[in-house]
């Protein structure tokens, strides 16, 4: 658990809860935790919650936090809001080391990157002068973004114009956008490496037979989608949510409410942007597998209608020898020393004729790719 106190022009780390409560009234509270440490810490986390704020988190958003499969949603409170964002981050084997089960199938092959996309849930209670956050295990985005806070927090920062967030709200919104963000930073790897897989399928010296990776991977980008309009309909909610606010008092309060619907609707459009990716990846991979069947069936044909034309070439010459491989006494050229090469030669000008003319027609033409 990471405990920070935000003021406008500070921040600051604390070892306990105790020593945050006496802090935390010069500005306000992050109080960041796995979830195994929310798990063991509930009692103490809550009474802290009740001390600050004067209310505890209800039991059915205990459980929320708590799930880490939940899917992206938005509820609240007449004390404070709930928002629950799955977040879509590269990983090795955080999952694993959770020790909590995978929420799907891992595909059996594919995209690496498909198979390293984590999309753990990650909780956010927002109360007026509290931000609680629960991660999962060893959540980088947690400690990456304490990072920032500090770099924010530094003389230098300030000087350039850097500002630290605001509210627990602006704060929550922060986070969420550089998670939208960390997915936005893997189309690249993610792109290239889907234009390699369709290259093998439009390869027509490539034998393409593992369609069992095929389907993981559109399984998998499929699920995707539905994780990013779980996103994009929490954030709506929670922007609509803004709108039902009290009018500020101060001309300053309702600048900070402006920007913070300015932030979330970049929030929104960066999710918007995710989810116009993941369903062009979708339609790029259906449309490779079309482009490989139609290759295919292109193929099939070019074989058959040269093996027609080929077919159609012999088939007089077999006639020919048909005729001459009757069981008659009396067959034209039969007993004529000049018979054999005249029916040969016959059948090499049937056969150059035909020949001629097909490739003419371009029956034996190869189809041009």
């Amino acid at each position: 658990m990471r405990i920070f106190t935000i003021t406008n022009t500070s921040v600051s780390e604390s070892a306990a809860l105790d020593q945050a409560i006496d802090t935390a009234r010069q500005g306000y509270l992050w109080i960041a935790c796995s979830r195994d440490d929310f798990a063991a810490r509930q009692n103490e986390i809550q009474t802290t919650l009740q001390a600050l704020c004067g209310m505890q988190l209800v039991d059915l958003h205990v459980s929320d936090l708590l799930n880490s499969f939940i899917p992206s949603h938005y509820d609240y409170t007449s004390q404070y809001d709930l928002l629950v964002f799955r977040r879509l981050a590269a990983t090795n084997d955080e999952r694993a080391a959770s020790g909590g089960p995978p929420e799907r199938p891992a595909p059996r092959s594919g995209p690496p990157i498909l198979r390293r996309i984590d999309t753990g849930a990650v909780g956010f209670a927002l109360f007026d002068h509290v931000l609680l956050t629960v991660h999962p295990t060893e959540c980088a985005i947690r400690d990456a973004y304490a990072a920032k806070l500090f770099v924010a927090a530094s003389a230098e920062s300030r000087a350039a114009g850097a500002r630290l967030p605001t509210s627990p709200a602006d704060l929550m919104l922060r986070i969420v956008n550089q998670m939208v963000d960390g997915f936005l930073e893997l189309r690249r790897e993610l792109t290239h490496q889907l234009d390699h897989w369709q290259s093998r399928l439009l390869d027509p010296k490539s034998r393409f037979n593992d369609w069992a990776t095929l389907l993981d991977a559109r399984l998998t980008l499929h699920y995707l989608d539905e994780i990013c309009e779980d996103q994009r309909t929490a954030i709506q909610d929670w922007i609509d949510a803004i709108k039902t606010w009290p009018e500020p008092p101060t001309a300053q309060a309702q600048r900070e409410r402006d920007l913070l619907s300015v932030r979330s609707r970049d929030v929104q459009e960066h999710i918007e942007r995710v989810v116009h990716h993941v369903r062009r990846l979708e339609q790029s991979v259906e449309s490779s597998v079309q482009m490989h069947f139609n290759a295919q069936g292109q193929r099939t044909n070019d074989i058959m209608r040269t093996l027609t034309a080929l077919t159609a070439i012999f088939l007089p010459l077999n006639l020919i020898a048909a005729i001459f491989g009757m069981n008659f006494d009396f067959i034209p050229l039969i007993h004529q020393h000049q018979g054999f090469w005249w029916a040969m030669g016959t059948m090499t000008s049937i056969a150059l004729c035909l020949g001629v003319l097909f490739w003419r027609k371009r029956y034996l033409a190869r189809t041009a790719r």
